[in-house]
């Protein structure tokens, strides 16, 4: 189900990965070498670097050049966020591997992984900082989102009444609003044009809120194989995301027999029940074509951009996402 996208084949981005991590690497070396290992862990682990990606790609609409040095900085501001919040996540959904390894919580326990976050995200502050204020703000103000949208998940734990407004509001923020961010740093930093500004962040929030539906849609499609964790995971943490919302919100026998089973911790087997009535349902197509529109909203926007291999691998990137969960 893997997909490459298109804008990993952008000119200089192989070189230009290269130098996010070199960056990312620097960023979080310090006296302590404890605090450096902590630090690095899932650095080193590797990652598709999406977000930085998306600042390289957004700077160089319009143009085929290589990007500065301010440019890769304020990429690697946004992956910081993004490390951080990891950090956190694992700590909450006591997870003990990411990207084939050991979480750092599952490692050196919650206390140092919470601080190794805290770290991280004073670190995206710092390298913020030297790109001047609006930048350092925006950042500021997109953790303050991604704080936002995850309690709104949270304070529907286990919720079969959850509304598909509170999951769009939630996943707007805990996700798409760091993809919209580092678009719009991509760009600021780049000195494009206000009105491409942004342009481009609505373009980096629909390709975000693609980009979580798919990854929502994958947790109950996918094998536990290729996600490299249970299959409906978070069902099983009482998260309930848009194939499942769309679900329980059918009229089918099906739905009252999902509802029934939701609501509360539930065993392997009910898990695997659960699994089958949302594969077996209009819940997963419904949900493709609500990531459908924001596809075509992505691609809207590309419209209003200069010409350029970065347009044009902007435009096709949230389509070819989509189309890994279309069978």
């Amino acid at each position: 189900m893997a997909t490459t996208s298109p804008l990993l084949s952008l000119p200089f981005m192989a070189l230009d990965r290269d130098r996010v991590d070199l960056a990312l690497r620097n960023a979080v070396q310090t006296k302590d070498t404890h605090l450096n290992e902590l630090a690095s862990h899932l650095i080193i682990a590797g990652g598709k670097r999406l977000r930085p990606v998306l600042s390289i790609a957004a700077a160089q609409v319009g143009n085929e050049l290589p990007v500065s040095d301010e440019v890769i900085q304020g990429s690697i501001a946004c992956e910081l966020v993004h490390l951080g919040s990891l950090y956190h996540d694992d700590v909450m959904d006591e997870s003990l591997t990411r990207r084939g390894v050991d979480t750092v919580n599952a490692r050196w326990g919650n206390l140092q992984a919470i601080l190794a976050g805290d770290f991280m995200l004073a670190k995206a502050s710092e390298v913020s900082a030297a790109l001047g204020t609006e930048v350092v703000t925006l950042l500021a103000q997109t953790i303050g989102r991604l704080c936002e949208g995850q309690i709104e998940e949270l304070r529907h734990t286990y919720d079969v009444a959850r509304s598909i407004p509170s999951y769009l509001v939630s996943i707007e923020g805990k996700t798409a609003s760091l993809f919209a961010t580092a678009a719009r740093i991509g760009a600021l930093v780049a000195g494009h044009d206000r009105k491409i500004v942004d342009v481009l962040t609505s373009y980096g929030t629909a390709y975000g809120m693609v980009f979580q539906i798919v990854d929502d849609i994958l947790d109950v499609i996918a094998t536990d194989g290729e996600l490299g964790k249970r299959a409906g995971h978070d069902m099983e943490e009482g998260v309930y995301t848009l194939p499942v919302l769309l679900t329980l919100s059918s009229d089918s026998t099906d739905a009252i027999e999902l509802r029934d089973l939701l609501g509360k911790p539930f065993t392997s087997d009910e898990r695997d029940k659960a699994l089958k009535i949302v594969r077996s349902n209009s819940g997963i197509a419904s949900a493709i074509e609500t990531a459908l529109e924001y596809v075509s909203i992505a691609e809207t926007e590309c419209n209003k951009m200069p010409p350029s291999s970065a347009t044009t691998a902007m435009r096709l990137a949230p389509r070819i996402l989509l189309e890994s969960v279309i069978r």
